[in-house]
């Protein structure tokens, strides 16, 4: 049985929130739902709704966040891949028994009041997995 109930979100990396906003906008009469600064995480993210999931534009606001260091090593692009779980902690504590790295060893608070959890991408074949219970 799958861990993942649905994609929460698709996570893209940008330099200019504002103007990546203004181009979905624009291209896609995409209409933002949810902004938020993420202080621990050091981002300011902008949520654009695509049916029950987001495309999340992050953007750092501090040169030591994730996704600062992303930018300056991989440039803008996609980020990562986000699946809703129904347990934040059963869930990481099976993808690490079944071989995932953690990034974080307990869940944490992520934005819009969830709970979340990061694999990292060395362990998931590149591709950086977030944990999210709504």
């Amino acid at each position: 049985m799958s861990l993942f109930t649905e994609i929460d979100h698709i996570a893209i990396a940008v330099r200019d929130l504002d103007a990546a906003v203004d181009w979905y906008q624009r291209v896609f009469g995409a209409e933002v739902v949810h902004r938020e600064h993420v202080e621990p995480d050091g981002v300011e993210e902008a949520l654009i709704s695509v049916a029950e999931s987001y495309i999340q534009l992050l953007t750092p606001r501090r040169d030591d966040s994730p996704v600062a260091r992303f930018l300056a090593k991989r440039g803008e692009g996609l980020h990562h891949v986000a699946y809703r779980v129904d347990d934040c902690a059963a869930a990481l504590g099976e993808a690490v028994a079944a071989g995932a790295t953690p990034i974080d060893r307990a869940p944490r608070p992520g934005s819009r009041g969830t709970t979340v959890a990061f694999l990292h991408p060395a362990g998931a074949f590149g591709a950086l997995i977030e944990l999210v219970q709504v």
